[in-house]
Formats: C-alpha cells, structure tokens, sequence
C-alpha cells in the first residue's frame, strides 16, 4: 500500500512568543494558527541554544543551524561552539590557514580581518576577533587592518558602538599599527546569499579591497555621522565607509574572514578566491593576498581552500535516507531561504540529492517591509501542485515571511508577513486535508514573536523617550510550535497541547516515519506514533 505524501512546511522565524504586544505571531491575524492551536494536536520545540549544537541556552537559533538539527535528525555542534573549542585547546593556531596568514604577517604583510562585528553569535563573535587580534599580536604581526560590518539584526539595530569603541581602543594600544580600514552595514555590502544581490559583493570588494568610498577619522566617527544624518537608519543598513588613509589590500598580504556561517559568506569569500572565469561584477585590481576562512563554507565546492576551524561533518541525512528508499523529493522555497531546504537540510551539501527536485522562487528585489507577502503564495502553489497523482512522496517548504520582515524591525510588516504565512498555510492545510497528505508544521527559529526589545530580567518592553517601544531586528529564544495535520488519522503526536517536547532536531525522524523509510538508530525519537 502506497504511503500519502508527507509535506514539511517550516514557517521561518515564527516562534511561540510570550503572547502580548511585543509578540507579533499573536498579535497578527492567523485563524489559521489559532485553528490548529485550538485542535490540540501540537507541541513545543525548543530551537536555539544546546538543543541545535550552539554553546550555551543563551545563543539565539538560526536558520543554518534549525535547518542542520531538522535535516540531521541529531545534533551536532555548530559554528560558535566549534570556534570557541578550537580557541580553547588551541587547534585553531595550528592550522596551515593560520600558519600561513602569520608568515605574510611577519614579512612585512597586512594582516586584514573581515566580518560581522557583534556578539550576536549567528555569523561571527566579536570575542573571536579579539582573541585573533590578541594572538596575531603576540606572534608578531607588523599591520592589522579590521573591516567591520555592522551588525544590528542579530543584535539591537543600533548597537554598532558597543563593539567597535572597544575595538578601536584595543587597535590603538595593540603596540603595532593596527586600526579599522573599512566597514558598513551587514545589508548593504558584503555579506549577500544565494546569489540574490552581487552589487552588495561588489561594494564590499570596492570599500575592503580597493579602499574606495566616504572616508572618516575612525570607525566610530563614521557611525556616529551617519546616525546623525540618517535618523533613521540602523547598523544593518549604514552605508560603506572607509577610515583614515586606507588605500586598500596589496600584494603580499593576507585576509582572514572571521564569520564562521556559511551563507552570507560564500559570495566574498568566491570574489578572493575565483580566478578569470569571476563574472559577477568586475573586480578591477586584484592584489596577490592569501585567503582564509574562519570554516569552510562549502565543503562540496570547497570553499574556502583554506580555513582555520574545520566545520560540522553531518552524514546520514533525512535527504540521504529518503534518496536511499527511492523516495522523491520536492524542495521548494524562495532565494532568501532556497539554500535552507536544500543545502543546510541535506548538511551542507550542494546540489539535489538522487530524486531529489530543488525549485526556487526568485524572492522580490525590493526591501522585505514593502512587501511582505513575500513569495509565500507562490511557494504553497508549487507545493500544492506537486500533491497531484505521480508527484513526490516527500514536499519540504520554507515561508521566509516571518524572519525576513521580522529582521527590518517595522512591526506593522512584520504582522503583515505573519497574516501572509498564515493565509498561505492555510490554503497548503486545505490542500493536505483534500488529497490525504500528512502536513508536519514546525519553524527553525524565533523573530517575528518579539517585535520589540525587552528587559532581559523581566521581560518588559523597553521604551524610548517618547514611550514607542524599541524595535528588535533579532531572531528570538522562543520555542517554536509543531503541528501535526493528518486526515487519515494514522498518527498522534507524542505530546498535546502544546507541552515541551524536546528539541527541533525530532523532526528529522518524524518526517522519515511518515514517509514509511526506516529512522537511522541514532537519531532523536520521532514525534508521532501510530495512533
């Protein structure tokens, strides 16, 4: 007998939030939610911390990591846990990238690092650029040069000056000439993905590369002036800068690109290392620098060659077990979050597995709070095609609504996106209920359900001057829901009502038992039994 297609529909950033005016799920309109919250048939999943390979209860998820722990069916210590081991026992100075890095350093070299300047943890930690500084120092390293990008959406959207005062004053009494070269918004240069802006690239590559762009005394000052002529602007969307006179990388010197997350590092991290057949914007000059990563961001295509922190090796993945039972797969979602269902889920692997399909949505080139439906209906049309006669036996989907907007910080979008998920799910429930499809409904992390900034002892909401309350751009450390929508009744959840049941990472066996495709003995339990 023929199992119905198993649909896996992850809602990105729409956590369970503390049910009040900051949390945007509850406040936006979503009979669709309210629905399948009332039916009972749901539990909790907790989705950042521990519970998807991060150090500590105190890190923020992410969409890498949720992606990893629900493609996995395990846990496996991610990026910041895997830096900061290496740090402590030290294997991270005996990498042949650092090696190399140190000897242009002592011969006269430049040593540059790259990357997001904040503690937020998702792509980079200051704490790790400070303990690179501190051992580049002490090994005799002639010129440090920092080029910061500022942060503000996994972090509090104008925090850029917490991080970079301490960092310009460490550069200024490091006892060699050390200083920030360049830097700007993590939104507006560098730090693109999934091909969906190249001219962020190339701006980037202009302002760390050539030194080329609006020039101030130090990075502090350039913040402090753009705050002022832009009130309106955060730290993720200042524009490029370049301090003092910087006038660019040479020959000779090398670049260490201190984020550890894959994704919006691969494009910066391809314009250093592609040789003629680049294309994607003309990179003009190009100084002989050697290149390192803080991982590798792509093992399949190996990038970087070189990286001080070898990253997570996940084998034996949800994707890998379907393939092997000749299942068929539909991926689908939009270019923000395309590589999330594909490479991050099948860990961290490039390319469609064997029946595997991968279909993307191109995503709107215009900012995510100016359109907050986003590309949700047309991903749930794709979805709900693929439940025809002789389609797939497994459909994985990914709304991006609810992280993207919710990363702008405009609360009213950000209700906007949620109503939009909701009105497209509840269209893809139909659909399941329709052609006896089994829905599994869960998220890979928290935003949209914290709105605003909170009190980190009470929780209450913080306020300005004039009693508005303080946007939060940041993911959240909310549990995140799990429903069950099976019309055939042949499974109950383990778990009602909304009960804790552990952490995301149960997904991956849940989808493989749906699909009827034995769960490998290491995995986390499932989170359905027959009924």
């Amino acid at each position: 007998m023929s199992l119905p297609p198993v649909i896996l529909c992850i809602l990105d950033g729409v956590g369970w939030g503390r049910r009040d005016e900051g949390d945007g799920v509850f406040r936006a309109e979503t009979p669709t939610l309210d629905a399948l919250v009332a039916s009972g048939g749901w539990v909790r999943l907790q989705a950042h911390g521990t519970a998807v390979g991060l150090p500590s209860d105190d890190d923020m998820g992410n969409s890498e990591v949720g992606h990893n722990a629900m493609g996995a069916g395990r846990v496996f210590d991610q990026g910041a846990k895997l830096v900061e081991r290496a740090l402590a026992d030290g294997s991270i100075w005996a990498s042949e990238a650092w090696s190399t890095a140190m000897a242009r350093a002592r011969a006269g070299g430049t040593l540059h690092l790259l990357g997001l300047v904040s503690d937020g943890g998702v792509h980079s930690h200051v704490a790790h650029l400070h303990a690179l500084l501190a051992r580049a120092t002490a090994e005799g390293a002639r010129r440090i040069r920092v080029h910061a990008l500022t942060d503000g959406r996994d972090v509090a959207p104008r925090s850029a000056l917490t991080w970079l005062r301490p960092l310009e004053d460490a550069l200024r009494t490091s006892g060699i000439d050390a200083a920030v070269a360049s830097g700007g918004g993590r939104m507006v240069i560098t730090m693109d993905r999934y091909e969906a802006d190249w001219p962020m690239v190339a701006r980037g590559w202009a302002t760390h590369v050539h030194g080329a762009g609006r020039r101030f005394p130090s990075a502090c000052a350039a913040v402090e002036a753009l705050y002022a002529e832009d009130p309106g602007v955060d730290d993720q969307r200042l524009p490029p800068f370049v301090v003092g006179d910087y006038a660019g990388m040479a020959d000779g010197d090398a670049v260490l690109l201190v984020n550890f997350r894959g994704d919006r590092a691969l494009e910066i991290t391809r314009a250093f290392e592609e040789g003629a057949s680049f294309a994607h914007f003309d990179r003009g000059r190009r100084p002989a620098v050697s290149f390192a990563g803080m991982m590798q961001y792509d093992g399949d295509l190996q990038l970087p060659r070189h990286y001080l922190v070898s990253p997570p090796l996940i084998r034996g993945t949800v994707g890998e077990a379907l393939a092997a039972a000749g299942r068929r797969v539909l991926a689908v979602s939009e270019t923000q979050k395309f590589g999330h269902v594909t490479y991050f889920f099948n860990g961290n692997r490039s390319g469609a597995l064997p029946g595997e399909v991968q279909q993307e949505v191109p995503s709107d080139r215009i900012p995510f709070d100016q359109a907050p439906a986003m590309q949700a209906g047309a991903i749930v049309d794709a979805a709900i095609a693929a439940l025809a006669p002789g389609g797939p036996e497994h459909i994985r989907l990914n709304l991006a609504n609810g992280d993207m907007v919710g990363h702008t910080g405009v609360d009213t979008a950000t209700l906007a996106a949620v109503a939009a998920v909701d009105a497209a799910l509840g269209r893809l429930v139909a659909a399941a209920r329709a052609r006896g499809a089994v829905l599994l409904i869960t998220a890979d992390h928290g935003n949209a359900d914290e709105l605003y900034q909170r009190d980190k002892k009470t929780g209450a909401i913080l306020r300005g001057p004039d009693g508005v309350p303080m946007p939060s751009t940041a993911h959240s450390l909310n549990p995140v829901p799990f429903f069950l929508v099976d019309p055939s009744g042949r499974w109950r959840l383990v778990g009602q009502g909304g009960a804790p049941a552990g952490g995301i990472a149960r997904v991956g066996a849940t989808v493989l038992r749906a699909c009827g495709v034995p769960v490998p003995a290491d995995y986390l339990p499932a989170l359905i039994e027959p009924a």
